[in-house]
């Protein structure tokens, strides 16, 4: 079966459905390939929670945030440590997306009917002076409506596209090559998969019941990371993080598999920066499954006392929430692929959030009713469940049963009085509002931004307090997500060969083009910045390819 388009787009998630929109709305004739049915659109994105990074917007300014161009750029280039030669498209793509951010990204959005919510959270804070990691300031602005409310916002236009008959979707259509033509993209060949129904993120068959191709002017990848791909992750494993975790959940849903990113690199795209990675340190395991080893991850506050296999304090400057790959690579060097949680009720209740977009049922149906409950006494809904039945959760009303709990579920015997004795330690810093430690000072310091106060972190206090109680440990996997190079791209979109020419007729963005350039973060996220960076590169592609 063969079928002609100006345009093949590779993968129907964020970034396929944003570039596909700009060329809907220039008229152009597209065909979307995915591999997975219909119920996948969005990709990773639908799943998302939905956070985009934003600079000097009024919702930060309403919060009393004073954030600027300048200082997001020097936040960025603290945590992406641009240090290779193939840094320089890279480097292009942080200050164009910076700037982005800091300008119409949000009018943009809105224009085409994105809501956010008021709040804005602060993630990956840092620690590390004023020229290190971390964002100086809190940017992470959640859409409302979560990823399902995003991905609407593209996918409206794409079908619209559809009806109009300038947009052919193609589902279970699996790309095995790209097809070259003296020297350019003209086109996919592949294997027709056999139909399925099955859910969202559910593994679906590999039976090959046809072939096609399809000629296109161009082709734009946009098919995602390797998360999903345990031996790629391993394969590309960073040296420097040390030695390869032995068990890790998966964040993402098997079809994440990065095959697209051998068969484009086959082709003569280039692939830079393939030890880059992204992966979280707070995973739990889902009770409820979607995908084989399904992890959720914990968005922590700072209160809980973070502690290795081996009961030992993580050292400063690795509280929740400041520097997710320090901490995985202090984790790594213990010899251990778990830490623990300890914390209490009156901290679960305040400042655990579930990342996900089915973990948070208000934000996603966008029911301020539900949402209001947040603010009554207890757990919100979805914590509470992993609380009571996830078999990462111990909770005892004393010391001594807590650690019993943790030692049934580790594989480190923990010594009852030695957690007593760190807990009592804790508990004598908080009788000031300044200490020496700095895991105390950092929630002290938390709570001077109005938004962390009244929504995020939980007032100071004893966990020995039996009226705060009872105590809770959460057994925290490490969680494979993202990919953090990719296929080198000019600002364009245009993907280039090893020589640093542009490869004609393809074109690529999001996950698979590292967010813009083979990696447009470095080494390090500020968070907010991967649905912002598929789709930043998505309207860069689209608009490219509209000329």
């Amino acid at each position: 079966m063969t079928r002609d388009a100006d345009v093949v787009v590779v993968g129907a998630g964020l970034a396929g459905l944003v570039a596909t929109a700009e060329l809907v709305e220039a008229g152009k004739r597209v065909i979307l390939v995915d591999q997975e049915n219909e119920a996948n659109v969005g990709g990773q994105a639908f799943w998302s929670f939905g956070g985009l990074f934003l600079v000097d917007s009024p919702e930060q300014r309403r919060l009393g945030i004073k954030d600027s161009y300048d200082l997001a750029l020097q936040d960025w280039m603290g945590a992406a440590t641009f240090d290779r030669p193939e840094d320089h498209w890279p480097r292009q793509w942080a200050e164009a997306y910076v700037a982005f951010a800091a300008g119409e990204k949000r009018s943009w959005l809105r224009e085409r009917g994105w809501k956010v919510f008021p709040l804005v959270g602060w993630a990956e804070r840092g620690g590390y002076g004023a020229t290190g990691h971390g964002n100086s300031v809190p940017r992470f602005h959640l859409t409302w409506g979560t990823g399902p409310g995003l991905v609407e916002v593209f996918e409206r236009i794409v079908r619209e596209g559809v009806e109009r008959g300038s947009v052919t979707f193609a589902f279970r259509h699996r790309v095995d090559e790209v097809v070259v033509t003296d020297g350019a993209a003209t086109g996919v060949r592949g294997a027709v998969l056999e139909p399925t129904t099955v859910a969202r993120g559910v593994s679906s068959s590999r039976t090959v019941v046809g072939d096609f191709e399809i000629r296109a002017d161009a082709v734009l990848v946009t098919s995602g990371g390797i998360g999903g791909n345990w031996e790629l992750v391993k394969k590309n494993w960073p040296t420097r993080m040390g030695r390869v975790p032995r068990h890790m959940l998966s964040g993402v849903p098997a079809h994440v598999d990065g095959r697209m990113l051998e068969i484009t690199g086959r082709a003569g795209g280039h692939v830079i920066n393939e030890d880059r990675m992204w992966h979280y340190t707070e995973g739990i395991t889902n009770f409820d499954s979607v995908w084989p080893n399904h992890g959720i991850r914990i968005l922590p506050g700072p209160s809980s006392l973070w502690l290795d296999a081996t009961g030992h304090q993580l050292p400063a400057p690795l509280f929740p929430g400041f520097d997710t790959l320090g901490t995985l690579e202090h984790i790594v060097s213990t010899d251990h692929d778990y830490t623990w949680f300890v914390l209490d009720q009156k901290i679960i209740e305040k400042e655990f959030g579930l990342s996900g977009q089915e973990q948070n049922p208000d934000l996603t149906g966008r029911d301020v009713r539900k949402l209001l409950e947040r603010v009554r006494p207890g757990a919100p809904g979805p914590v509470e469940a992993f609380k009571t039945r996830g078999e990462d959760f111990v909770v005892a009303d004393s010391v001594a049963e807590l650690v019993a709990g943790m030692n049934k579920i580790g594989d480190v015997e923990l010594d009852p009085a030695a957690i007593e004795a760190l807990l009592v330690a804790r508990d004598r810093e908080m009788d000031n509002d300044f200490g020496k430690d700095l895991s105390v000072s950092a929630i002290h310091a938390a709570r001077k931004y109005r938004g962390d106060r009244v929504a995020r972190i939980a007032s100071p206090h004893k966990m020995l307090d039996p009226t705060n109680g009872p105590l809770i440990a959460v057994k925290l996997h490490l969680l494979t997500r993202k990919s953090l190079g990719g296929l080198e791209t000019n600002l364009d979109s245009q993907v280039l060969r090893a020589d640093g020419s542009v490869f004609p007729g393809l074109y690529a963005a999001g996950e698979v083009a590292g967010f813009g350039g083979g990696g447009v973060h470095g080494y390090r996220s500020l968070e907010g910045t991967f649905l912002g960076g598929c789709i930043f590169s998505g309207r860069a592609a689209g608009r490219a390819l509209a000329r």
